[in-house]
């Protein structure tokens, strides 16, 4: 009788994870390298765009210089597996606030079907589809908005 591993994000705690764990839980959609806007009246209220940050391929949905990102863009946001608790603003579909959340993995996801590409087949990113920064007046990015959370 074979004996059925356990997936390292069911068995971990996330601050038990490595880095290669960590950042392979990234489904490489790039939605939260997005534009977003808040509500003043709902602050709980997160409205995405489709206006990528300026190191986001919009092809590949991935950064062009991850490891000097916030070199480049001081207010990007880094995920870390302590500040899980704050995940709520990430997409519904993403793997770190899936994870986070006791959530399992869905089945586009790399880690579950091998294939890098899947998120994109399975029409989870917006590769193609999304506007460069600087392409669109900050006043007008509301005219932009794709969807929300919280």
């Amino acid at each position: 009788m074979a004996m059925r591993v356990v997936p390292f994000w069911k068995r971990k705690a996330l601050t038990e994870l490595d880095r290669d764990e960590w950042e392979s839980l990234c489904d490489g959609c790039g939605l939260c390298c997005l534009q977003k806007l808040e509500d003043e009246d709902d602050p709980q209220a997160i409205y995405y765009t489709r206006i990528a940050c300026k190191l986001l391929d919009l092809d590949s949905c991935r950064c062009s210089d991850y490891p000097n990102r916030q070199r480049f863009v001081p207010d990007c946001i880094q995920l870390t597996p302590g500040k899980a608790q704050d995940f709520a603003w990430l997409p519904p579909t993403c793997g770190y606030r899936l994870v986070a959340e006791g959530q399992d993995l869905p089945p586009w996801h790399p880690l579950i079907c091998g294939d890098e590409q899947a998120v994109h087949k399975a029409g989870i990113s917006l590769a193609g589809q999304m506007l460069p920064e600087g392409s669109v007046a900050d006043e007008d990015w509301e005219d932009h908005i794709i969807f929300r959370v919280g």
